[in-house]
C-alpha cells in the first residue's frame, strides 16, 4: 500500500508541468517565508501581523523591495536572515537552485529540468550545465566582492555588525531587491545618508547593473572577453542578444542620469555639491530601473521625475536576470516595430537584424498585459484606499509589477485589500513572464489552424 502511494506521488510530481512547478515553488517559498517572519523570534518587539509578514515575504521572494517596515528596526537577525534567503532564492530563481542540487547529488538532468533552468537563466540553449555552474560561481563571487568593498565603509561605522550589513546589502543589490538594514544610521531612509559616498553608491550601482544584465550576458562577457584576455586567447564577438542588452541598458542609465540631474538639481538634490549630484543621478538612474534603493526622498520628487521614473521601471532589466519589468529586449523590439512602421517596412529591424513577427507580437502582448495590470491595480487601490496623489499610486503599482520596490509613500497606508493587490502584482511581475515563456517553450505539436480570409480595415 505504501509503495503504491509513493508511486502515485512520484507519478504526480513527474507529470507536473514546468509552468505549474515554478509557480508552485514561488508560492511555497512565500508561504514558508511569511510564516517564519510572523514568528515572535523574527521581530524585535511585537510579532508582525500575518498579512504584513506575507507581504514582506512576497516582496523579498519577488525581489521587489516594497515594505511597510524598516527592516533593521523591525526584524531580528533571524528575521533579516529569512528575508536574505528569500531574496537570494527569488533573485536567482528556484529552478536554478533545484537543478544545482540535482547536479550536487550527481543525478541525471531530465528534459523538464533543462527547460525550467533554460528559462530561468534566459537561455534557449538546452546545453546549459556550464551556464549553471557559471551562474552559481559568478553570483557568489560578485556578491562577496561587493560585500568586501562595502565592509570598507560599514565595518568602521558599526563594527562587526558592518560585516552582516555589507553581506545583506550586497546580496540585495545583486538580486535587485532593494532591501537594506541601514536603519541604525540616524535619520536614514534607504541610502539617503550615503548619497555623498561614492564607494557605497558606485559599488551598489555596479552590483545592480551586473545582476540586471542577465546570466547569459554575464557568461558571454566573462568567457568571450575577460577570460580570453586573461589567458591570452582571441576574444569572441558577443551575440546579438548580449550586445543589445549591454548597449540599451547603458543608454537607459545615461539618459536616466541626465534627466534626473536636470529635473532634481534644485529639488531633492538642492543641498548637495556638484560631484554629489553627479553620483546621486547615476545611482538613482540605475536603481529606478531595477532595484529600489534610494539616495533621495522619492516622495518629494517632481511629478515629471516620477513620470520618467515610471517609464524606466516599466522597461526594467534584461531577460534571465534578477531584474523585472517588460525587459530591455521587449522595449527594443517594440521601438524597432514602431520605427519600421513609420518607414513603411515589412519587418522590424535593429542593428542590422530582423525580428520575427512572433517576437513583435509577444513583445506587445507582454507590454499591454503589464500596462493593463498596472492600470487595474492603480484604479482598485484608489477606489479601496484613497491613499494619496494618483501619480504616487501609479508609481508604486508600476514599482510592484516591475519588481523595483521604489516607494512614494503609498504602501504603508494600504489596507488589507490594497496589500493583497500589490502582493498579486509583485507575484505576477516575477513569475508571470517566466511561466508564459516556459508554457510557450514546452508546447507540443502546433495545432493546424484553418485558413481564414484576411481582415481588412482602416488603422489609425
Amino acid at each position: 500500500m505504501l509503495v503504491q502511494e509513493k508511486s502515485a506521488i512520484s507519478k504526480f510530481i513527474k507529470n507536473i508541468t514546468p509552468t505549474r512547478l515554478i509557480v508552485a515553488s514561488f508560492l511555497m517559498l512565500i508561504c514558508i517565508g511569511g510564516i517564519l517572519l510572523a514568528l515572535p523570534m523574527a521581530s524585535k518587539s511585537e510579532p508582525v501581523p500575518l498579512i504584513n509578514s506575507f507581504f514582506v515575504a512576497t516582496s523579498a521572494t519577488c525581489v521587489t523591495g516594497l515594505t511597510m517596515y524598516d527592516t533593521y528596526q523591525t526584524f531580528t537577525v533571524f528575521g533579516q536572515a529569512v528575508i536574505l534567503v528569500l531574496i537570494q532564492l527569488g533573485g536567482l530563481g528556484l529552478a536554478t537552485f533545484a537543478t544545482a542540487f540535482t547536479l550536487l547529488f550527481r543525478k541525471k538532468l531530465g528534459f523538464r529540468n533543462l527547460l525550467i533552468l533554460s528559462e530561468s537563466a534566459g537561455s534557449d540553449n538546452l546545453n546549459i550545465i556550464s551556464l549553471l555552474k557559471m551562474i552559481i560561481s559568478v553570483t557568489f563571487f560578485t556578491e562577496l566582492s561587493g560585500a568586501f568593498l562595502l565592509m570598507i565603509r560599514f565595518v568602521p561605522l558599526c563594527g562587526r555588525q558592518g560585516i552582516w550589513t555589507s553581506v545583506f546589502v550586497a546580496v540585495s543589490a545583486y538580486c535587485n531587491a532593494g532591501f537594506d538594514i541601514l536603519g541604525f544610521v540616524p535619520g536614514n531612509s534607504s541610502l539617503t545618508a550615503f548619497s555623498a559616498d561614492p564607494l557605497v553608491c558606485l559599488v551598489i550601482s555596479a552590483l545592480i547593473f551586473i545582476g540586471g544584465l542577465g546570466f547569459v550576458v554575464v557568461q558571454e562577457v566573462w568567457v568571450g572577453k575577460i577570460k580570453a584576455k586573461l589567458f591570452g586567447r582571441k576574444t569572441i564577438r558577443l551575440s546579438f542578444h548580449s550586445r543589445v542588452c549591454i548597449i540599451v541598458s547603458s543608454a537607459l542609465v545615461l539618459i536616466g542620469a541626465v534627466l534626473f540631474f536636470i529635473f532634481e538639481f534644485s529639488n531633492t538634490m538642492a543641498g548637495m555639491g556638484f560631484f554629489e549630484k553627479f553620483i546621486t543621478s547615476i545611482f538613482q538612474s540605475v536603481n529606478t530601473r531595477t532595484a529600489g534603493f534610494a539616495s533621495v526622498d522619492l516622495a518629494a520628487e517632481h511629478d515629471i521625475t516620477k513620470i520618467f521614473t515610471i517609464m524606466l521601471m516599466l522597461i526594467g532589466g534584461s531577460p534571465g536576470s534578477t531584474a523585472g519589468g517588460i525587459k530591455v529586449t521587449t522595449f527594443v523590439v517594440m521601438v524597432a516595430a514602431v520605427m519600421s512602421t513609420f518607414q513603411n517596412r515589412d519587418d522590424a529591424v535593429f542593428l542590422g537584424h530582423r525580428f520575427g513577427k512572433m517576437q513583435v507580437y509577444k513583445s506587445f502582448c507582454v507590454t499591454i498585459c503589464g500596462l493593463l495590470l498596472v492600470l487595474f491595480d492603480a484604479c482598485a487601490i484608489i477606489y479601496l484606499n484613497d491613499p494619496g496623489p494618483t501619480i504616487d499610486v501609479i508609481f508604486e503599482s508600476v514599482s510592484a509589477f516591475a519588481t523595483v520596490g521604489a516607494m512614494a509613500g503609498i504602501t504603508p497606508e494600504l489596507n488589507f485589500l490594497g496589500k493583497l493587490l500589490l502582493m498579486f502584482t509583485m507575484f505576477i511581475g516575477r513569475v508571470g513572464p517566466v511561466s508564459l515563456g516556459i508554457a510557450i517553450a514546452t508546447t507540443g505539436h502546433k495545432r493546424t489552424e484553418p485558413i481564414l480570409p484576411e481582415g481588412r480595415m482602416l488603422i489609425g
